[in-house]
């Protein structure tokens, strides 16, 4: 559940397989030393790395266990420089990945499962919705896991200068967990960025909060399901401070003279105000006058679909926070909890291509905005940014880029290129 990023699933191959491909790729780069590490060479790097892990508290066993499976792939490094975050519609995105299949499979999964989803529920109040929504997005209910030796990918990464004390950390954690006797060195295959199991949690994840729900003396990840169910309910729980009781997000209806500017995850107003603003539920009901408080999200600006959204909205774009995955997951819980699909826009919403939101952030930096990393993509900055110059240009502030505030972001840096 790596932050930014969309996971693109692929089948699982056989294990034998994917280890002849690890044991080829020691390059160059491997031998001649990290800058980020001092110049050691990777083998060097591995000895630090095992003596770190013993300082807290590994045994030789396990550090000896895992060591033929801890070795370099640039492979690895080069598709992490490589990624680049999900760019489509919301729409578009959410029709693929919250389709109607994942909602019976999802539906279809809690009732197999019913007594373990009603324990998580107890203890640690996450709806079950909730819990098949994840499941059902991160690995389609355990189909599909990745098909890579998870300590390779790690120590690849760790030797990496890019992320290289997080994933230091994750070895570290799934050295604990193969100590712990939860998973072998070589039942570790996940995707390609370290993370395991059907809900695919990073290893420090798995460590911290994986659970024994099937009573086995395992927190088995790969293959339990009532361990998934327990374990990713903990997850939301404890380190996400999901509150128990509250919704997450309602699909509702905005009138076309709302304050748009108020339309911001930033912006919490009690529910009676989003009703006073003329804010209904999206089959025309009304908003309970009652002081809880909600943001509305405009994820495809005001001619878009619209949510009210609460502070357990706050687990998802926590688990991960690219803003059209963790709107697709939350609706995708609605959906498996009872809710109706949501509206289609009355029209097609226009979108900015790539290289006109790169342009986009360009200018926005050109005027003093932080919009974070120049992608072509529409992050929270660059919505943030989009949303100040609407102001600014006196036009409706939904923090969706526009063709018209390209054309005026463009007519305001050629007028200070003259000056």
């Amino acid at each position: 559940m790596l932050k930014k990023r969309i996971r693109t699933f692929k089948k699982v191959i056989p294990f034998t397989a994917v280890l002849v491909t690890a044991s080829v790729a020691s390059p160059a780069l491997a031998q001649s030393g990290a800058r980020c590490h001092d110049g050691m060479s990777f083998p060097q790097f591995l000895n630090r790395l095992e003596s770190d892990a013993a300082a807290q508290g590994v045994s030789r066993r396990a550090i000896s266990a895992a060591a033929p499976y801890m070795v370099y792939d640039q492979g690895i490094v080069n598709r992490d420089r490589g990624q680049r975050v999900f760019g489509q519609l919301f729409t578009q995105f959410a029709g693929r990945m919250a389709a109607d299949y994942r909602m019976q499979q999802g539906r279809a999964k809690i009732q197999a499962y019913a007594s373990s989803f009603a324990r998580a529920e107890k203890e640690y109040g996450v709806p079950p919705a909730v819990i098949a929504a994840f499941w059902g997005l991160e690995s389609d209910f355990g189909v599909q896991m990745g098909n890579l030796p998870t300590l390779r990918s790690l120590v690849s990464l760790a030797y990496d200068c890019r992320r290289a004390q997080m994933f230091h950390d994750e070895t570290i954690a799934a050295l604990k967990i193969i100590d712990r006797g939860d998973l072998s060195p070589d039942e570790m295959i996940g995707s390609w960025a370290g993370e395991l199991g059907q809900t695919q949690f990073l290893p420090g994840h798995y460590f911290n909060y994986a659970v024994d729900y099937d009573g086995d003396g395992r927190r088995d990840l790969l293959r339990s399901a009532p361990d998934v169910i327990g374990s990713t309910a903990n997850y939301i729980a404890t380190a996400l401070k999901w509150r128990r009781g509250e919704p997450w997000l309602q699909e509702i209806r905005v009138p076309t003279n709302l304050p748009w500017e108020q339309a911001d995850l930033t912006v919490k107003l009690p529910r009676s105000q989003w009703a006073r603003y003329g804010v209904t539920y999206a089959d025309g009901r009304p908003l309970p006058n009652d002081d809880m408080p909600a943001s509305v999200l405009l994820p495809m600006g005001r001619t878009g679909p619209a949510f009210l959204v609460y502070a357990n909205f706050g687990a998802y774009t926590e688990w991960n926070n690219s803003l059209i995955y963790s709107t697709t997951a939350a609706y995708l819980a609605t959906r498996i909890a009872g809710a109706s699909p949501m509206r289609k826009p009355s029209a097609a919403v226009a979108q900015l291509s790539f290289n006109d939101i790169k342009e986009l952030q360009q200018l926005l930096v050109r005027a003093g905005f932080d919009v974070g990393k120049i992608d072509g993509v529409l992050g929270q900055q660059s919505r943030t940014a989009v949303k100040a110059m609407q102001i600014k240009y006196g036009l409706p502030a939904d923090s969706w880029p526009t063709a018209e505030l390209l054309m005026r972001m463009r007519g305001r840096s050629a007028a200070q290129n003259l000056q």
